[in-house]
């Protein structure tokens, strides 16, 4: 599930399509779908918390 905007990434326990982005933050894995890391690929590559998004 899209840690962003909820969007389901398919059956529940499968990968995430490889679109997905994937980050770790204070130790908690997150996965965002395509449109929101799209959306925010400035500050996914400027290493921003997706909390300041």
């Amino acid at each position: 599930m899209c840690a962003r905007c909820g969007t389901p990434a398919g059956t529940p326990g499968a990968t995430p399509p490889p679109t997905w982005t994937f980050s770790v933050e204070h130790g908690v894995s997150r996965y965002f779908c395509a449109s929101c890391a799209r959306e925010n690929l400035r500050s996914i590559e400027g290493r921003l918390d997706s909390d300041w998004w």
